[in-house]
């Protein structure tokens, strides 16, 4: 049994078994029967956030050589935060947000968490 397996055993637990950085971190785990009846524990479905969950903080317009993980370790100083990036601009693969040099993302709180308008 490998670690990840011992980890999704907690299923039923109200512990997350995903580090407090991940993105599947709160996010609801279950289990289902196997073919030999054994317990196969699986992640249910987490709901990506409406762009209104989140303050914009600043515009990042993107420079060749820019990358998700280099961003999200320059503005959230963590690098495994990129998927924050990728929620807050709406789209699947985080590397989507650094393909085109020119484009600009949005830098953001993390979901849900409201900002100061009068900064």
């Amino acid at each position: 049994m490998t670690d990840l397996s011992k980890l999704f055993q907690q299923a039923g637990s109200k512990s997350s078994p995903f580090s407090p950085s991940s993105r599947y971190h709160g996010v609801e785990t279950a289990t289902i029967e196997g073919k030999n009846k054994e317990p196969i524990a699986y992640v249910k479905r987490r709901l990506v956030p409406s762009p209104d969950n989140f303050f914009v903080l600043k515009k990042h317009i993107i420079s060749e050589g820019d990358r998700p993980d280099l961003l999200a370790h320059q503005y959230y100083n963590n690098a495994e935060a990129f998927w924050q990036l990728a929620d807050a601009n709406l789209v699947m693969d985080a590397n989507e947000l650094t393909a085109n040099p020119g484009d600009t993302i949005r830098i953001t709180l993390p979901n849900g968490i409201p900002g100061n308008t009068n900064a």
